[in-house]
């Protein structure tokens, strides 16, 4: 319990210190080029037979100038279920969007690394680029696909502890949207399907909804739903949590 209460106290903590430099609610236009948010969020169930909680942290720093946006993303998920630990999750991602085409069309570039305890990954780093179309891309309704190919270099833990390091190419078709509704529900998302090119059963399915409801313009009560399936170590998970968004246009 220790741990939990050290949990809520650092996130109020953020939210209060986010307060202090929090402004006007905004969106990227000519004179706002940055964004950043952090979201932190969680679960706990405590019954006579144990305890399980879950915590999530998210980071997001993002940049958006006329032809070129870069968007860094961290998220940490750990759990424990009657002291036994149930997620230690890490992701990092950097990735970028090239606007110099036709209209609604972009190529990105992507960088990503992943562990997980709960999905059986040791390491996983994949890599690659492709081409996206935003069917809407306004401050308050944003719809884009994207596909690409993606190198995959991974380290897993397959059935009976059995170490799997190997390379393989995917197909990245990802869906993601946005959509504000009177600055005060947001509802957002991104859902991937990564597909080996070599092994039609090796495929990875990646998806995050969240809902929020504006409290400050700089402070969200947030929703979080993430599921998440690696086929080759026949492992997925389903978390849901709720907690604070903390967000700063600049």
């Amino acid at each position: 319990m220790k741990k939990i209460q050290t949990y809520i106290k650092s996130l109020l903590l953020a939210a209060i210190l986010t307060g202090v430099w929090g402004s006007a609610y905004s969106q990227f236009n000519d004179t706002t080029f940055f964004h950043t948010a952090f979201q932190s969020s969680g679960s706990i169930n405590k019954t006579n037979d144990g305890t399980a909680y879950l915590l999530n942290n998210a980071f997001r720093f993002n940049v958006k100038k006329k032809d070129v946006s870069l968007n860094f993303n961290n998220n940490w998920i750990y759990g424990k279920q009657n002291g036994n630990v149930s997620n230690n999750d890490f992701s990092t991602s950097l990735d970028f969007n090239l606007y110099k085409t036709f209209p609604h069309f972009f190529y990105w570039g992507l960088a990503n690394y992943n562990t997980s305890y709960s999905l059986k990954i040791n390491n996983q780093l994949l890599a690659g680029a492709g081409v996206a179309y935003s069917f809407f891309d306004s401050p308050n309704t944003y719809l884009n696909i994207s596909d690409g190919i993606l190198f995959d270099s991974s380290d897993l833990m397959l059935a009976n502890n059995v170490r799997d390091k190997y390379e393989t190419y995917r197909n990245s078709l990802r869906l993601s949207f946005r959509f504000n509704i009177k600055d005060r529900i947001v509802i957002d998302g991104s859902n991937f399907l990564q597909n080996s090119m070599q092994r039609q059963s090796d495929f990875i399915i990646r998806s995050v909804t969240n809902l929020s409801f504006k409290v400050q313009k700089w402070l969200s009560l947030t929703t979080s739903l993430n599921y998440n399936r690696v086929n080759r170590t026949n492992s997925e998970n389903l978390l849901f949590t709720y907690g604070l968004t903390a967000e700063k246009w600049f």
